[in-house]
């Protein structure tokens, strides 16, 4: 089809079909309801301007936002949307690109937290027996990153905040996330490879493998992934943001029941941390969405 000639004065969303694609993510499961269908019919003609623009043979599209916020069903409509008017295109799961299994990647993340807390008390010079047999029984109880205790324990302000600091350098960074290999990929497809190897990732160790995937007749590739908007991805031609507070992410999250922990003051942290970077990230977004559905100006992220 002829993207410069395409007209959508007329468009209306296709019917949902059961053998519509997806992400590629192992046992991610997908809910599309009302509201990712509005939002979706609201970005697709505002993803062909921007297609229109780009007037390229490979394209990568980026849908990101919070964790839970509904990437991986908007990515799915935008992609079946694209196939619906005769475009090739493909979801790929970011999800399947961290340096560890979800398992140990969330110990990693505690970790840190700790250690840092730590060493922040003995900075601070307010580290004792007194204060570790205390920590000890918050750490049982998995409340030592919860602000609430501070007023209980007032040396864990000292505690908490080198502990975000520490976990603010890896959320997101090339510690956490494998951007090389996604890198890799975004230049074989660009590059017009028809086969190429996608990694998959399950929740235990051993749950590793990659399947090749026939990219001959793709012209959009659609990453869908909280870090898609992130500086360290090359070559994102159009990234999308769905923006959201961490309270909208939490819930949703919650609501779709990813993890077992979702209302946690860990997991507060880390929502909190991923939405100070994603509003740093969202002025270079082509196209921004709130929640709520209404298309929000870029521009008006900026802080300066």
């Amino acid at each position: 089809m002829d993207l410069q000639k395409m007209d959508l004065h007329n468009w209306q969303a296709p019917e949902l079909s059961p053998d519509m694609p997806h992400g590629d993510m192992p046992g991610d499961k997908i809910k599309i309801d009302d509201s990712h269908i509005q939002k979706a019919t609201t970005i697709f003609p505002l993803l062909i301007k921007e297609l229109k623009k780009e007037n390229k043979d490979k394209v990568v599209v980026s849908v990101f936002g919070g964790s839970g916020v509904g990437k991986s069903e908007i990515a799915s409509l935008l992609t079946y949307y694209l196939q619906s008017v005769g475009i090739g295109a493909y979801v790929l799961s970011g999800d399947n690109y961290p340096r560890r299994i979800p398992l140990y990647n969330d110990a990693e993340r505690f970790s840190i937290f700790r250690a840092a807390g730590l060493r922040g008390l003995l900075k601070d010079k307010l580290y004792s027996k007194d204060v570790q047999t205390a920590l000890d029984e918050l750490w049982k109880s998995e409340t030592d990153p919860d602000p609430k205790q501070v007023a209980d324990y007032p040396w864990l302000a000292s505690y908490q905040k080198a502990g975000r600091s520490a976990l603010k350098e890896y959320l997101g960074t090339e510690k956490e996330q494998d951007y090389e290999e996604i890198n890799e990929i975004i230049d074989a497809f660009k590059k017009g490879e028809e086969k190429i190897y996608l990694k998959r990732m399950g929740r235990s160790e051993e749950e590793r493998w990659y399947d090749a995937i026939d990219y001959s007749g793709i012209s959009v590739l659609v990453i869908e992934w909280t870090h898609g908007g992130n500086k360290a991805l090359n070559g994102i031609d159009i990234p999308i943001l769905l923006n959201s507070t961490p309270e909208e992410t939490r819930e949703h999250r919650r609501l779709r029941a990813r993890d077992g922990k979702t209302d946690s003051a860990f997991t507060t942290m880390v929502l909190e941390i991923e939405q100070e970077e994603l509003d740093d990230r969202a002025p270079y977004a082509k196209i921004v969405i709130a929640k709520s559905g209404e298309v929000l100006d870029p521009q008006s992220f900026r802080k300066d």
